[in-house]
């Protein structure tokens, strides 16, 4: 009888609270679970309108305080996603560099090999038809090249396989 007398108003005042009446039915109806719950052990000792009407305000304020956390902490992880993506371009730029650099150090035909089989996805018959070389020189040049530019990028191991796992390379 309280619920069918009391339910249509009560969602009509929360909505003017939450702005939301999905929001606000879920609130009068979980309002009357845990008024129902409790029943054992409640003393009413103003009219159960006023209770009603209290509890739903009550609940109504903890749901907006709640979503202003929420949306609070949702702000702070996209900033610091941002934030850690802005580091990876910073990383991914500087670890670029560094490899250009390593590949410019490589001696002319081995980088001018490695820049075709890597950069170009030239595969080492096309390499090799195009520079006049064996298959076999053309893979013992990408070899060097691959030696080279792991020694002299050991440092960037772990950054590196960060991108590769991240497709940032």
């Amino acid at each position: 009888m309280i619920f069918k007398e009391y339910y249509r108003p009560l969602v009509a005042y929360s909505c003017t609270i939450v702005a939301d009446s999905d929001e606000a039915e879920d609130i009068v109806q979980h309002t009357f679970v845990n008024f129902w719950e409790q029943r054992d052990q409640m003393e009413v000792h103003t009219s159960a309108r006023s209770l009603l009407y209290k509890a739903v305000h009550n609940a109504c304020l903890n749901r907006l305080k709640h979503k202003k956390v929420r949306k609070a902490y949702q702000q702070e992880q996209e900033y610091v996603l941002r934030q850690e993506q802005q580091d990876d371009q910073l990383h991914a730029k500087e670890l670029e560099a560094q490899i250009e650099t390593v590949i410019d150090r490589l001696p002319e035909q081995c980088a001018r090999i490695f820049r075709m089989s890597r950069f170009e996805q030239l595969k080492y018959q096309e390499i090799a038809g195009q520079l006049g070389l064996s298959v076999k020189t053309v893979e013992n040049q990408i070899g060097k090249a691959l030696r080279i530019l792991r020694e002299e990028l050991s440092a960037y191991l772990p950054l590196l396989v960060l991108f590769l796992i991240r497709g940032l390379l």
